[in-house]
């Protein structure tokens, strides 16, 4: 019992960090929400599916601020700050619970949950100029689609890699040696 789950801390914590550098890597590559949606997107999937829920919801919430904080997220934006968070968070969670059943579908079904979360927001709760409020519509949802399917090879390659997973955090259900 003793070196186990200090190893699994460790493995977990560096493995976070990571996908925390390389989501923020692509944010700040300025490619604008056709290419940088995708990418962050594909690497909420991976750590959701590599990290778990906790680990994911973390580089979730983690990602708008600094997207804020250093001008990649315009001004307008930042009242939506918040539910770009839920969104995300929901998209992790969605994807966690649903990866090993069945992949396709955890894709979907999160994509569309996070659409959901965004746009009920705009609708319902947000007052944003209408050119604003168009960046949190459709386009969410294509991203986090194609996000999804970025994030199939990208966990098809860590596999083949021999990549082993904790998942969630402290024993959850990713990747498997």
């Amino acid at each position: 019992m003793g070196a186990r789950p200090r190893n699994n801390l460790v493995r977990w914590v560096a493995r976070t960090g990571v996908l925390l550098a390389l989501t923020l890597t692509f944010q700040g590559l300025r490619l604008g929400q056709a290419f940088t949606g995708p990418l962050v997107n594909a690497a909420l999937f991976v750590s959701a599916v590599v990290v778990g829920i906790g680990g994911g919801v973390f580089i979730g919430a983690v990602t708008p601020w600094v997207a804020l904080a250093v001008g990649i997220l315009k001004p307008p934006l930042a009242p939506a700050v918040p539910f770009i968070m839920l969104g995300n968070a929901a998209l992790v969670t969605v994807a966690a619970l649903l990866w090993r059943r069945t992949r396709l579908g955890a894709i979907v079904v999160a994509s569309v949950v996070k659409f959901g979360v965004l746009g009920g927001a705009v609708r319902f709760l947000l007052e944003l100029n209408p050119k604003v409020a168009a960046a949190l519509g459709l386009p969410q949802l294509f991203t986090a689609l194609a996000g999804g399917v970025l994030a199939l090879a990208a966990v098809a390659l860590l596999e083949r890699a021999g990549v082993g997973g904790l998942g969630s955090f402290p024993r959850g259900k990713g990747i498997r040696r």
